[in-house]
């Protein structure tokens, strides 16, 4: 047999997730708690579940329209200018995702000529440094740094640009530092990037889970909704990671590229998960709230702990993780969270795997029940004890 390979060189040489690879070493193992991926412990809201029910029953097992069911995308165009005074015009400025995932990849993958560079703000979601190459662009990394509470500096973006510069992710609040950008750092961000004419992808999927200030949307800041794709789903808030649900909003030439590919590759999100998507944009405030109000009060308990047993964290504006510092062990973050998970059987991730300047941290996901958060930091702390 030939010993050539038939991957792409662009494929072979992506790393494999540093998340999932500690998702699979605790799943080998027995009395593990899980802090490590980022999934809502919530079963998704039954009102919604029953609503994908109704779908089948009622013979709705077709594709839908390449960007999703219009009744979907009025609701979603009714969501964002009921929260973020945000007008989309449903017809040709939205499109239905499989996730918010996909709904980065068709951005970058409509925007993206070969060698155009995209700067990705670090410590950051696994996936953005991967996806940009996958389009053919070059990631341009930028360190935010604890003492600044991981937040950008309108600065660091004008250093990292380049002629070559073509666009910047944002992600607010942040994955995995919990970090969130109040509107008026988000305004002195949004002065450089018109200046240098850039294109913002933000990713918002975890808008709702925002603590204890208002939460801005980067395309209502004045100017930047016409080079805005604002990114978001169901996945985080509703409690439907499964479901593959998410969608974009942004300019109509944009969308239109990105539904183009999204008619080659996808053909549709899945329809009876527009159903139930549709079910929580009418009548799934309440679940939400209810899962809010939970988030922030393990959030507490959790930063409150953290600090107790000599992991310094800072208080997490938003989403549901927390990024302790875990220096005084002297460990790596790979060597502290391999250790812990063998002789703790608590599961976290390195900090490293989110980028360089993750490394002496560690992300604690909170998406799981006080009880379980108790157990797994009585047994951090007996970890942590050993060490310091």
């Amino acid at each position: 047999m030939s010993q050539v390979s038939y991957i792409s060189k662009q494929v072979a040489d992506l790393k494999p997730s540093g998340i999932r690879r500690f998702f699979d070493l605790a799943a080998q193992m027995e009395d593990v708690i899980s802090l490590g991926v980022g999934e809502p412990d919530f079963v998704t809201p039954w009102n919604v579940i029953e609503q994908s029910f109704h779908s089948l029953e009622q013979g709705y097992t077709s594709y839908t329209e390449n960007a999703g069911m219009m009744e979907l995308r009025k609701e979603i165009s009714k969501y964002l200018i009921g929260n973020y005074h945000l007008t989309y015009d449903p017809s040709d400025q939205l499109i239905v995702s499989v996730g918010a995932s996909q709904a980065i990849d068709l951005a970058l993958r409509a925007v993206i000529d070969p060698g155009d560079e995209v700067i990705i703000v670090e410590p950051s979601f696994v996936a953005y440094v991967p996806t940009v190459r996958l389009a053919g662009g070059i990631p341009v990394t930028i360190q935010t740094e604890a003492e600044d509470e991981f937040k950008l500096k309108p600065e660091q973006i004008e250093e990292a640009i380049t002629p070559k510069t073509k666009a910047i992710i944002l992600c607010n609040p942040n994955n995995p530092t919990g970090t969130l950008l109040l509107q008026e750092e988000l305004e002195q961000l949004a002065t450089v990037i018109k200046k240098h004419d850039l294109l913002v992808l933000s990713d918002e999927i975890y808008a709702e889970l925002t603590y204890d200030d208002a939460y801005t949307s980067f395309p209502s800041i004045p100017n930047m909704k016409e080079r805005t794709i604002l990114i978001s789903g169901f996945s985080k808030a509703f409690a439907m990671t499964g479901w593959r649900l998410g969608y974009a909003a942004g300019p109509t030439e944009i969308i239109a590229a990105m539904v183009k590919i999204h008619q080659y590759t996808m053909m549709c999100a899945p329809t009876m998960a527009q159903h139930a998507a549709l079910e929580a944009m009418k009548n799934g405030r309440q679940s939400v709230q209810s899962m809010f109000e939970s988030y922030k009060q393990r959030r507490n308990f959790i930063v409150s702990s953290l600090n107790e047993i000599g992991l310094q964290c800072p208080n997490p504006g938003g989403a549901f993780y927390a990024f302790p510092s875990i220096k005084a062990t002297g460990l790596t973050s790979a060597e502290f969270a391999e250790q812990l998970l063998q002789e703790e059987q608590v599961a976290v991730v390195p900090g490293s795997v989110f980028g360089a300047n993750g490394e002496g941290y560690i992300r604690c996901s909170y998406a799981t029940s006080l009880k379980q958060l108790d157990e797994a930091l009585n047994r951090m702390k007996r970890f942590v004890q050993k060490r310091m």
